[in-house]
């Protein structure tokens, strides 16, 4: 088995696709762990705030098969494939991490350099495993926010959990 993560963000009627897309993935993958949700200002673009938290779970399915029902996910949720990174969505799901595989591959890579780029992503990371370390960077999750660069980026944790 490995430990998957996945970043998961909304703007759209996020608590809504947020909460489907847990319970597919659950559905799909079994028990998930969730970090806190996260408010943060759109980055990029002019639009609502997003609503971010990553997720974890243990599977056996590889990294190929985990993205592709990912897409499925969004899909469903009503985001076209080609749909520009810097605007509103219903649904952003993105492989973080598949264990500590290294993959450089036009439709899967991991780790996401997200990671390291956005608080959105490495401050509910860093709150779910603190001390998991990035496979390429080396430095855990924890040490990465408390020396992160960007700033908190408009970021706020909420008290209400998702689910």
């Amino acid at each position: 088995m490995v430990d998957v993560y996945v970043s998961a963000g909304s703007n759209i009627d996020p608590e809504h696709h947020l909460r489907a897309a847990c319970h597919r993935l659950a559905d799909r993958f079994g028990s998930l762990s969730l970090s806190s949700v996260y408010r943060t200002k759109a980055v990029g673009f002019a639009g609502d705030d997003f609503l971010n938290l990553v997720l974890s779970f243990s599977t056996d399915v590889g990294a190929y098969a985990v993205k592709e029902y990912l897409d499925l996910i969004e899909a469903d949720a009503g985001r076209e494939p080609s749909a520009q990174s810097l605007q509103p969505r219903t649904l952003d799901l993105d492989l973080l991490l598949y264990g500590d595989v290294v993959l450089e591959e036009p439709t899967v890579q991991v780790p996401r350099t997200d990671i390291l780029r956005y608080a959105f992503v490495l401050a509910p990371f860093a709150e779910l495993v603190p001390d998991l370390r990035h496979p390429v960077d080396g430095r855990t999750m924890h040490e990465l926010w408390a020396a992160f660069a960007g700033g908190e980026q408009g970021i706020r944790r909420l008290a209400k959990p998702l689910l």
